[in-house]
């Protein structure tokens, strides 16, 4: 007791040296994961030329070597970047086209892109962005060009059900994808209306044309929102 003040016996005595915390060392794969993600944010964030490797290094808490270590620059990071998302996108809008009714396709293939812009909005402002470097696994115009192919087939089987020229399905499903991707590049800023009317509105468009829109344009799928 020190002045009538009691001593805590419980504090660490001066001479004794506080703990140190000891940190968990990520193994090799960790740490790619952690690079990545850090520079999906960033580059969403400031695009390619915006972003350094010293900023990617610092988020991760390692050195600048460590990056070129496990992707050979930022250019490298970049390009895994962007062949992630670009495979996860076309990965949701195929795996989406299960209906048999054309139209509940179309609405699936809108709920796809727009599920993808919603969940994952830093990837597809990656995607939406001209690349300013060569890219092995090509661009966003042309990934709009690789689901369109797997729109072509469904297209073309229902044109020759129907008596129409199946030559003529590679055009139209650029027409309709090229339509819902342009669509959601406008409504991954504005997030108006709702998704399932934005998916209403553009199947209307798709299925009916402009002469026969409905002023109030429904599902008829079983997804709703």
């Amino acid at each position: 007791m020190m002045d009538g003040v009691p001593t805590d016996s419980s504090s660490t005595p001066s001479n004794e040296k506080p703990r140190r915390v000891r940190r968990t060392r990520m193994t090799g794969a960790e740490r790619r994961q952690q690079l990545l993600e850090i520079g999906r944010t960033l580059f969403a964030a400031k695009g390619f030329e915006g972003t350094s490797v010293e900023e990617i290094a610092a988020k991760a808490g390692v050195s600048k070597p460590v990056v070129y270590e496990h992707f050979g620059g930022k250019e490298g990071l970049y390009a895994v970047v962007v062949d992630r998302e670009m495979r996860r996108l076309l990965d949701m809008v195929t795996s989406s086209l299960t209906a048999g009714h054309p139209r509940e396709l179309c609405e699936q293939a809108a709920f796809a892109l727009l599920d993808y812009i919603e969940e994952y909005t830093d990837g597809f402002r990656i995607l939406v962005r001209d690349s300013p470097i060569p890219q092995s696994t090509g661009s966003f115009a042309s990934l709009i060009s690789d689901i369109a192919t797997q729109v072509e087939d469904i297209l073309g089987r229902e044109f020759k059900s129907r008596g129409f020229d199946p030559k003529l399905a590679p055009l139209y499903a650029q027409a309709l994808v090229g339509m819902v991707a342009l669509t959601g590049q406008w409504w991954l800023d504005v997030r108006r209306p709702k998704k399932a009317e934005v998916a209403a509105h553009l199947v209307n468009l798709a299925w009916h044309g402009l002469d026969g829109l409905e002023a109030k344009p429904h599902l008829i799928g079983r997804r709703k929102s």
